[in-house]
Protein backbone atom coordinates (compact mmCIF):
# COMPACT_ATOMS: atom_id res chain seq x y z
CA UNK A 1 0.00 0.00 0.00
CA UNK A 2 1.27 3.43 -0.88
CA UNK A 3 1.48 6.34 1.53
CA UNK A 4 -1.56 8.59 1.74
CA UNK A 5 -1.36 12.28 1.06
CA UNK A 6 -0.98 14.31 4.29
CA UNK A 7 -3.92 16.59 5.16
CA UNK A 8 -1.64 19.63 5.53
CA UNK A 9 -0.87 19.50 1.80
CA UNK A 10 -4.53 19.84 0.91
CA UNK A 11 -5.41 22.50 3.48
CA UNK A 12 -2.29 24.58 2.86
CA UNK A 13 -2.52 24.44 -0.93
CA UNK A 14 -6.22 25.36 -0.85
CA UNK A 15 -5.59 28.17 1.65
CA UNK A 16 -2.77 29.61 -0.45
CA UNK A 17 -4.88 29.34 -3.60
CA UNK A 18 -7.76 31.21 -1.94
CA UNK A 19 -5.30 33.84 -0.70
CA UNK A 20 -4.09 34.25 -4.29
CA UNK A 21 -7.70 34.64 -5.45
CA UNK A 22 -8.22 37.41 -2.89
CA UNK A 23 -5.01 39.24 -3.75
CA UNK A 24 -5.51 39.05 -7.50
CA UNK A 25 -9.19 39.98 -7.22
CA UNK A 26 -8.17 43.12 -5.32
CA UNK A 27 -5.55 43.97 -7.94
CA UNK A 28 -8.04 43.34 -10.76
CA UNK A 29 -10.77 45.49 -9.21
CA UNK A 30 -8.36 48.35 -8.61
CA UNK A 31 -7.02 48.02 -12.16
CA UNK A 32 -10.50 48.55 -13.59
CA UNK A 33 -11.55 51.23 -11.11
CA UNK A 34 -8.76 53.44 -9.77
CA UNK A 35 -5.23 52.00 -9.49
CA UNK A 36 -4.17 54.93 -7.36
CA UNK A 37 -6.42 53.69 -4.52
CA UNK A 38 -4.25 50.65 -3.79
CA UNK A 39 -3.45 50.43 -0.09
CA UNK A 40 0.30 50.65 -0.61
CA UNK A 41 3.01 53.26 -0.15
CA UNK A 42 3.88 55.18 -3.28
CA UNK A 43 7.30 56.47 -2.39
CA UNK A 44 10.71 55.11 -3.24
CA UNK A 45 11.10 51.54 -4.39
CA UNK A 46 7.75 50.47 -2.94
CA UNK A 47 5.21 51.97 -5.30
CA UNK A 48 2.22 49.82 -6.22
CA UNK A 49 0.68 52.54 -8.38
CA UNK A 50 3.83 52.80 -10.54
CA UNK A 51 3.82 49.03 -11.04
CA UNK A 52 0.11 48.53 -11.66
CA UNK A 53 -0.21 51.47 -14.06
CA UNK A 54 2.99 50.86 -16.03
CA UNK A 55 2.95 49.76 -19.64
CA UNK A 56 4.07 46.36 -18.35
CA UNK A 57 0.81 45.85 -16.40
CA UNK A 58 -0.98 44.73 -19.57
CA UNK A 59 -0.04 41.84 -21.86
CA UNK A 60 -1.67 41.77 -25.30
CA UNK A 61 -4.42 44.03 -24.04
CA UNK A 62 -5.18 41.88 -20.98
CA UNK A 63 -4.34 43.23 -17.53
CA UNK A 64 -1.72 41.15 -15.70
CA UNK A 65 -3.97 41.33 -12.63
CA UNK A 66 -6.80 39.61 -14.55
CA UNK A 67 -4.41 36.93 -15.81
CA UNK A 68 -3.35 36.41 -12.19
CA UNK A 69 -6.97 36.10 -11.10
CA UNK A 70 -7.69 33.49 -13.76
CA UNK A 71 -4.59 31.57 -12.66
CA UNK A 72 -5.56 31.78 -8.99
CA UNK A 73 -9.13 30.57 -9.62
CA UNK A 74 -7.73 27.65 -11.63
CA UNK A 75 -5.28 26.81 -8.85
CA UNK A 76 -8.06 26.95 -6.26
CA UNK A 77 -10.14 24.50 -8.29
CA UNK A 78 -7.17 22.14 -8.62
CA UNK A 79 -6.46 22.32 -4.89
CA UNK A 80 -9.92 21.57 -3.53
CA UNK A 81 -10.01 18.26 -1.61
CA UNK A 82 -12.06 16.54 -4.32
CA UNK A 83 -9.32 17.31 -6.85
CA UNK A 84 -6.60 15.95 -4.57
CA UNK A 85 -8.65 12.76 -3.99
CA UNK A 86 -9.34 12.23 -7.66
CA UNK A 87 -7.53 9.42 -9.43
CA UNK A 88 -7.47 11.41 -12.69
CA UNK A 89 -3.80 11.84 -13.54
CA UNK A 90 -4.48 14.92 -15.66
CA UNK A 91 -5.47 16.84 -12.51
CA UNK A 92 -2.06 16.18 -10.98
CA UNK A 93 -0.33 17.16 -14.20
CA UNK A 94 -2.38 20.37 -14.48
CA UNK A 95 -1.72 21.22 -10.82
CA UNK A 96 2.02 20.92 -11.34
CA UNK A 97 1.99 22.70 -14.72
CA UNK A 98 -0.13 25.63 -13.53
CA UNK A 99 1.87 26.09 -10.35
CA UNK A 100 5.07 26.00 -12.41
CA UNK A 101 3.61 28.57 -14.81
CA UNK A 102 2.82 30.74 -11.81
CA UNK A 103 6.45 30.67 -10.70
CA UNK A 104 7.69 31.46 -14.20
CA UNK A 105 5.30 34.40 -14.48
CA UNK A 106 6.21 35.62 -10.99
CA UNK A 107 9.91 35.51 -11.90
CA UNK A 108 9.25 37.49 -15.06
CA UNK A 109 7.15 40.07 -13.21
CA UNK A 110 9.74 40.54 -10.45
CA UNK A 111 12.31 41.18 -13.18
CA UNK A 112 9.98 43.76 -14.75
CA UNK A 113 9.38 45.43 -11.39
CA UNK A 114 13.07 45.63 -10.49
CA UNK A 115 14.66 46.40 -13.85
CA UNK A 116 11.99 48.09 -15.97
CA UNK A 117 9.62 49.87 -13.59
CA UNK A 118 12.14 50.42 -10.78
CA UNK A 119 9.44 49.82 -8.18
CA UNK A 120 7.94 46.94 -6.21
CA UNK A 121 4.24 46.36 -5.58
CA UNK A 122 3.59 44.77 -2.18
CA UNK A 123 0.29 43.24 -3.35
CA UNK A 124 2.02 41.74 -6.38
CA UNK A 125 4.80 40.42 -4.16
CA UNK A 126 2.15 38.65 -2.07
CA UNK A 127 0.90 36.90 -5.20
CA UNK A 128 4.45 36.02 -6.27
CA UNK A 129 5.27 34.49 -2.89
CA UNK A 130 1.99 32.59 -2.92
CA UNK A 131 2.81 31.14 -6.34
CA UNK A 132 6.25 30.01 -5.15
CA UNK A 133 4.79 28.47 -1.99
CA UNK A 134 2.12 26.60 -3.98
CA UNK A 135 4.68 25.20 -6.39
CA UNK A 136 6.87 24.08 -3.49
CA UNK A 137 3.97 22.36 -1.70
CA UNK A 138 2.88 20.61 -4.87
CA UNK A 139 6.44 19.35 -5.44
CA UNK A 140 6.58 18.13 -1.82
CA UNK A 141 3.25 16.36 -2.32
CA UNK A 142 4.58 14.60 -5.42
CA UNK A 143 7.52 13.25 -3.43
CA UNK A 144 5.30 12.31 -0.47
CA UNK A 145 3.08 10.08 -2.59
CA UNK A 146 5.44 8.79 -5.29
CA UNK A 147 4.85 6.79 -8.44
CA UNK A 148 1.69 7.43 -10.33
CA UNK A 149 -0.68 9.49 -8.24
CA UNK A 150 -3.44 9.06 -10.75
CA UNK A 151 -3.25 5.29 -10.46
CA UNK A 152 -3.76 5.24 -6.69
CA UNK A 153 -7.44 4.37 -6.31
CA UNK A 154 -7.30 4.04 -2.52
CA UNK A 155 -5.48 7.32 -1.88
CA UNK A 156 -6.87 8.94 1.25
CA UNK A 157 -6.22 12.36 2.65
CA UNK A 158 -5.15 12.21 6.29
Amino acid sequence: MRKALPRWVVTTSLGLSLLAVGLTAYLTVTHYTDPTTLACPDVGIINCTAVTTSSWSVILGVPVALLGLLWAVGMAALNFPWAWRSTARWLDIMRLAMSGAGVIMATYLVYIELFRVDAICLWCTGVHLTAIALFTIILVARTTVPSGWGAVADRRIH
